[in-house]
């Protein structure tokens, strides 16, 4: 979340452009490029997935089934870059992290991909 909320606040707030935007701000862009690349490795979307579909937020800590598919000593890492993103909200619970989806930026994501007002 930092590098989004640094990102936004250099662009007045405002985060993930549409692509049909004529003026894309520099902090936009880069705020938007930060959660491509957070993205752009299959162990984090998987992770992202597991998150989304969770009933709550998870502890990785604990053994989780689907995150047997990432190399344990990697999960740490790629949640660590997700967090960084703005992709996920971490909760410290005494010595245990939970992490979840962070909803507030599922909605700006998907304006990324909307064309009204782009060139044909």
């Amino acid at each position: 979340m930092r590098e989004l909320e640094a990102a936004g606040r250099r662009a007045g707030g405002v985060f993930a452009p549409r692509w049909g935007d004529r003026d894309v701000r520099a902090g936009d862009a880069e705020a938007t490029a930060a959660v491509f690349k957070a993205l752009s490795d299959p162990a984090r979307v998987r992770i992202v997935n597991l998150l989304a579909n969770a009933d709550g937020p998870v502890c990785v800590s604990r053994p989780h089934p689907e995150l047997r598919l990432v190399a344990a000593r990697r999960v740490s890492f790629h949640l660590k870059k997700l967090v960084q993103a703005g992709l996920l909200e971490r909760e410290q619970r005494g010595v245990w992290a939970f992490y979840a989806v962070n909803r507030e930026v599922l909605p700006r994501l998907g304006r990324i991909f909307e064309l009204e007002g782009a060139s044909a």
